[in-house]
Formats: structure tokens, C-alpha cells, sequence
């Protein structure tokens, strides 16, 4: 991972981290349902900004490296577990 996207998803991840103490703090508090339901999906979109940045970044690195290498099986291989991961976060 680029230093870049390492410092901003570190970045929104402890920001996400805060928002996770926010939301244990309204339950303990019993907020309205629906107060807690909206900071679920806030913190949800939160953090699939942050599966993009890191999913973006693999693709302009590992997957480019594996195409301009030439390397068959290497491609094969990285665009199988991208296909897969892309799988597994629309669940």
C-alpha cells in the first residue's frame, strides 16, 4: 500500500473508530432507534470509503504490476482474488 492511502485510510479509520465508541455510547444511553440506526450507516459508508481507497489503490499497484509483467498466471491470480473480494462486499 502507497504511504498516501496508508496515512488517509488510517486517517478515516480512527475517525470510524470514534464513531463506533459514539454509537456503543447511544445504546448504552438508549437513543432513539432510529438515531442509532442512522450512525450505523453512516459508519458502514464510512468505512466502504475506505474498502475503496484500498481496493483502488491494489488495482493501480498489484493488479497493474501483475499485467505488465506479463506474467499469466500472476493475472490470473490477481484478478481472481479481486473478483472475489468485489464478491464478498456486496453482501
Amino acid at each position: 500500500m502507497r504511504e498516501e492511502v496508508k496515512t488517509s485510510c488510517l486517517k478515516r479509520l480512527k475517525r470510524i473508530e470514534g464513531q463506533i465508541r459514539g454509537l456503543a455510547a447511544m445504546v448504552e444511553d438508549d437513543r432513539y432507534c432510529i438515531d442509532v440506526v442512522t450512525q450505523i450507516a453512516a459508519a458502514r459508508a464510512a468505512l466502504r470509503r475506505v474498502e475503496e481507497e484500498v481496493l483502488r489503490d491494489h488495482v493501480a499497484h498489484c493488479v497493474e504490476h501483475a499485467i505488465s509483467s506479463g506474467d499469466k498466471a500472476d493475472q490470473r491470480r490477481k484478478i481472481t482474488e479481486l473478483m472475489d473480494v468485489i464478491g464478498r462486499a456486496d453482501r
